[in-house]
């Protein structure tokens, strides 16, 4: 007796119709067809009448925007999750406010806090260690800065984290470099479930915010291998969540270790790269410059590696094909990335380099001559346009910190005219997962110079994340027959086309620039998340489209 083949089940196929679709292959499109993961077709309203049968399911879109879904390029899954359920200290400031929140919380364990800002403070003078002891009632207490470079801890958890004699463990609560990593992995030492559950509360964020996908980066100074694991397995398990596209920032000094390390983590990774810092933020004045804070005279920030170690891990990563990359933010932390590049090249050839497609993530401070070392040779910088919008304006961090040199920080438009390939990211928790506040930030930077176009910027939020991190289809990222069926739909105010360039008409709906429209940004509302597919599955309904 023989067994019956299994029948496979139906591809599921749905026609969205009567509202815009963002695509290039017609940009009058109103409708899309989705066959099981699969852009099927684009086309007109008329087109999708003949289209219409009994046998899928149609959904009006009442005119919303359909578009390709967002790509998040740099987010810390953990991190984020515990940001969105522990204190919330971004609008805190005062100490004495600070306290209040720490007394007030009801966590059974550790008080986790995230997102204090001390240069937002009239008088920027932090709690003392016993001060946060007592307004805890003897809990431990890790509270992390905007930039989570530095946190302010108990006497408790300082005494559990054996912080004294670490570097960067003073007198005061804030600590910083080695003792900030001891500290955060001590207040992290958490059961698997737990970590589970905050990564769920970070992709169902994501998702509901129009994002496919994140690029997590993990490091060893920042979680467990566990932590790496248990982000890399939502994309083999039965949840639909946001892909992760997974990196790990540990330094590899010869090809031998690169291959057990990678063998040791147990899942695979898109590259030895993302947070591998080679230096710190400019908040937590660790960024590396060549010249001192503005605010902090003898204060140049730190370079956590030499370039001898950088150009090594570079050259390593380019014989095995894979991307290497580091955390770079101050001048002289981009000078020393720069310099072992020079010597990885040399090491190993420019070619091998080149084709590896190295990454820098953020790269806030780079002047002309850095930008054009960086084209040559063919890295990616992965930035984050929510740094200039909360930190670039007025009396700002930026300008407390760096003075006049913040006219050369994230520069966006220069980037993109020397070639640099580039993709946009929120560095969640450090700044939200809100994709079009962000491409706003792009049309808005605090430098005119720098503001680059909605479309650029929604490229660079889009399918740019998907190249950045080498992605196996290079269809992903659009809306066109063959693509992958992965997209947002949203209820927006207006479509229009905007440019970045103030000597000319900056908004246009004229069909006849053959432009797709995305939403107009400068209404004082952000678009609404209606619906985020990946794939063809659904990962975020707010129910409207089927009411």
């Amino acid at each position: 007796m023989t067994d019956t083949p299994a029948i496979p089940a139906p591809r599921k196929v749905t026609l969205y119709r009567n509202g815009s679709v963002y695509t290039a292959a017609d940009p009058f499109a109103t409708a899309l067809l989705v066959d099981g993961d699969t852009v099927a077709w684009v086309g007109s309203e008329q087109a999708a009448s003949s289209i219409a049968d009994a046998s899928m399911e149609v959904i009006d879109l009442k005119g919303a925007l359909l578009a390709p879904g967002f790509v998040d390029s740099h987010v810390h899954l953990t991190e984020t999750g515990i940001a969105l359920d522990s204190l919330q200290l971004g609008d805190v400031r005062s100490a004495r406010e600070l306290l209040d929140a720490v007394a007030g919380s009801t966590a059974k364990g550790t008080v986790l806090g995230h997102g204090w800002d001390d240069t937002q403070w009239t008088d920027s003078a932090l709690p003392s260690r016993e001060e946060l002891e007592r307004a805890a009632g003897g809990r431990d207490v890790y509270l992390s800065r905007v930039d989570v470079h530095s946190a302010i801890v108990s006497s408790s958890l300082a005494a559990t984290a054996g912080l004294h004699g670490r570097d960067g463990f003073g007198a005061g609560s804030q600590v910083k470099r080695a003792a900030h990593t001891a500290a955060r992995l001590a207040a992290r030492q958490l059961p698997a479930a737990a970590l589970r559950g905050y990564q769920r509360r970070a992709l169902t964020e994501a998702a509901a915010n129009g994002y496919v996908a994140v690029a997590e980066m993990a490091a060893p100074h920042i979680g467990s291998v566990q932590d790496l694991q248990l982000a890399a397995a939502w994309n083999s398990g039965a949840d639909a969540v946001p892909e992760v596209l997974p990196y790990w920032g540990e330094l590899a000094t010869s090809a031998d270790q690169a291959r057990s390390l990678l063998d040791s983590l147990g899942v695979p990774v898109l590259g030895l790269a993302g947070d591998l810092n080679m230096d710190g933020s400019i908040g937590s004045r660790t960024a590396a410059l060549r010249a001192d804070y503005s605010d902090a005279p003898g204060e140049r920030g730190s370079l956590y590696l030499s370039v001898a170690e950088a150009a090594a891990h570079l050259s390593v990563c380019s014989l095995l094909g894979i991307q290497a990359g580091f955390h770079v933010i101050g001048d002289a932390g981009l000078d020393a990335a720069l310099e072992a590049l020079d010597l990885a090249a040399a090491d190993v050839g420019e070619q091998r380099v080149r084709a590896a497609s190295h990454r820098l993530e953020h790269v806030e401070l780079a002047d002309a001559d850095s930008i054009r070392r960086l084209a040559a040779y063919s890295v990616t910088v992965s930035v984050q346009p929510g740094f200039d919008a909360s930190w670039g304006g007025g009396d700002g961090l930026y300008q407390q910190r760096l003075g006049s040199r913040r006219d050369g920080m994230n520069p966006f438009a220069s980037f993109y005219a020397a070639g640099v390939p580039i993709c946009f990211g929120s560095d969640s928790p450090v700044t939200a997962m809100r994709p079009w506040a962000s491409v706003r930030a792009c049309l808005q930077h605090n430098n005119p110079a720098e503001q680059i176009s909605a479309r650029a910027a929604f490229l660079g939020h889009t399918r740019a994340g998907w190249r950045a991190a080498r992605y196996r289809n290079p269809m992903a990222g659009q809306l066109v027959p063959g693509a992958p069926a992965s997209f947002a739909v949203w209820e927006v105010e207006e479509l229009m086309v905007q440019v970045a360039d103030g000597r000319v008409q900056s908004w246009s709906t004229d069909p006849r620039a053959r432009t797709p429209l995305l939403p107009a940004l400068d209404t004082g509302s952000e678009p609404v998340c209606l619906q985020t597919v990946k794939d063809g599955r659904e990962l975020f309904s707010n129910g409207s489209l089927r009411g």
